[in-house]
């Protein structure tokens, strides 16, 4: 990653410097963001699922129901195939979403248990997680470091649109080199990416949207679109 000037920063900022900046910048802002919402890693992964292309209430609802039914478990869903699509209808695309649920049970299962599963190395957990249908690399990464405690960063739409906007990446980047360029000028911490993430999403839903809202964004004096 080059180093990124701010027209209203003396000097040139190192990658380093500049993604530490954002990060306290935004914790400061925003303060501790205590993602993943769930009470045990099972409800992470399983949330981990239910959580693409919608909003967590909806998720929350889902998990609600499985509870209610006493079925959020690695065997419960497995043996429940056929109650899931109207348990889980809140969190959208719930067909396929049943689908790839029952895929990521099946997976574990083949480890016996969710923490041996989870106990991996993050290399082959993130390889075993990719191998599974409907499972892409943000999905993976949200249950290596939120249900696995595996410090990786994850990179979402709101990453993309950020780091664009502030001039750090071009846009058109891979997920694996706008992580690799995070991963490699960052501490390697999983509270750090942990915060980092939920940080940036948080900044994402108020300020920089589709549509940014420049006034009172804590990342103005180091934007491109502002500083031009």
């Amino acid at each position: 990653m080059k180093p990124v000037e701010c027209q209203r920063e003396s000097g040139i900022l190192s990658p380093e410097t500049l993604l530490l900046k954002i990060y306290y910048t935004l914790y400061d802002t925003f303060g501790p963001q205590h993602w993943w919402p769930g009470e045990s890693k099972l409800e992470v992964v399983v949330g981990a699922i239910l959580t693409q292309n919608t909003n967590w209430k909806n998720v929350e609802k889902a998990i609600n129901n499985l509870k209610e039914r006493g079925i959020l478990s690695v065997d419960g869903i497995l043996e429940s195939e056929g109650l899931l699509p109207e348990l889980i209808k809140s969190a959208g695309y719930y067909r396929v979403k049943t689908e790839r649920l029952i895929n990521v049970m099946k997976k574990i299962k083949e480890y016996k248990t969710l923490d041996i599963f989870l106990g991996l190395p993050v290399e082959s957990l993130r390889s075993e997680l990719l191998s599974i249908k409907g499972v892409g690399e943000e999905t993976a990464d949200s249950i290596i470091l939120y249900a696995a405690g595996y410090p990786v960063f994850i990179v979402d739409a709101y990453t993309r649109r950020i780091f664009s906007r502030l001039g750090i990446i071009r846009g058109n980047e891979d997920y694996g080199e706008i992580q690799s360029m995070v991963m490699n000028n960052t501490p390697n911490d999983t509270y750090l990416y942990n915060e980092f993430h939920a940080l940036l999403v948080e900044l994402g839903k108020r300020y920089c949207r589709k549509i940014p809202i420049h006034r009172g964004c804590p990342l103005s004096i180091l934007c491109k679109e502002v500083n031009e």
